[in-house]
């Protein structure tokens, strides 16, 4: 079960980050409407599949598609 809602999740982040330059993690938890716990679920995924780069800006986490 948890593996369906980690992919949904991750859904929801990558329909917010198409079509951005990237976005904040602050940014995504607003469009996507996502708790702490489960955005960072659905980053993991994205990261594991190296579908999203990171890296930190001013002190923020930064997120864009590959």
């Amino acid at each position: 079960m948890l593996k369906e809602k980690a992919g949904e999740i991750a859904g929801k982040i990558w329909v917010a980050l198409n079509g951005t330059e990237g976005l904040t993690a602050k940014q995504i938890k607003k469009a996507t409407k996502l708790v702490d716990k489960d955005l960072f679920l659905g980053l993991g995924w994205l990261l594991r599949e190296d579908k999203i780069s990171t890296q930190e800006v001013e002190g923020e986490l930064f997120i864009k598609l590959n």
